[in-house]
C-alpha cells in the first residue's frame, strides 16, 4: 500500500519484537498523539498494553501505521475512506487465505482417500 516513491522517506524498521510509541512515531513520521487517535479510529490497530498502560507495537502494527499514513497523507483519503480501504483489503486477504486452506485440506483428504482405497 505504501507508495514506492515514499519508501525512502521512512527509516528502515529494526529487527525488534516490540517498539514503544516514541519509536513508532519516529519510524512512521507521525506524532504520538496521532498514533493514539488512530488506535481509536482503526480497529485493526491494537498495540499490546503492559504495565502502566504503556503501548508496545509489533512489526505488523508499524507496517499498518505506515499503510494508514500513506492512505491519509499521500493518497488523500479521509479517515472513513481509509477505514473502508483497509477493511476491503483485509477481507480479500482473508478470503485468499481461506481458499488456500480449503485447497490444502481437500488435497490432504484426497490423499487419505487414496490410502484408504488401496
Amino acid at each position: 500500500m505504501l507508495e514506492p516513491s515514499h519508501n525512502n522517506e521512512l527509516p528502515a524498521i529494526p529487527g525488534k519484537r516490540y517498539f514503544t510509541i516514541g519509536e513508532v512515531a519516529d519510524l512512521c513520521h507521525v506524532k504520538p498523539h496521532v498514533l493514539r487517535y488512530w488506535e481509536q479510529e482503526f480497529s485493526q490497530l491494537s498495540p499490546v498494553k503492559r504495565r502502566g498502560n504503556r503501548r508496545y507495537y509489533q512489526r505488523a502494527d508499524v507496517l499498518l501505521i505506515r499503510q494508514i499514513r500513506s492512505l491519509l497523507y499521500d493518497q488523500g483519503f479521509t479517515i472513513g475512506g481509509a477505514k473502508q480501504k483497509l477493511e476491503s483489503h483485509n477481507t480479500r486477504e482473508e478470503d485468499t487465505q481461506y481458499k488456500q486452506l480449503i485447497r490444502q485440506m481437500i488435497s490432504e483428504l484426497e490423499d487419505v482417500l487414496h490410502v484408504l482405497d488401496s
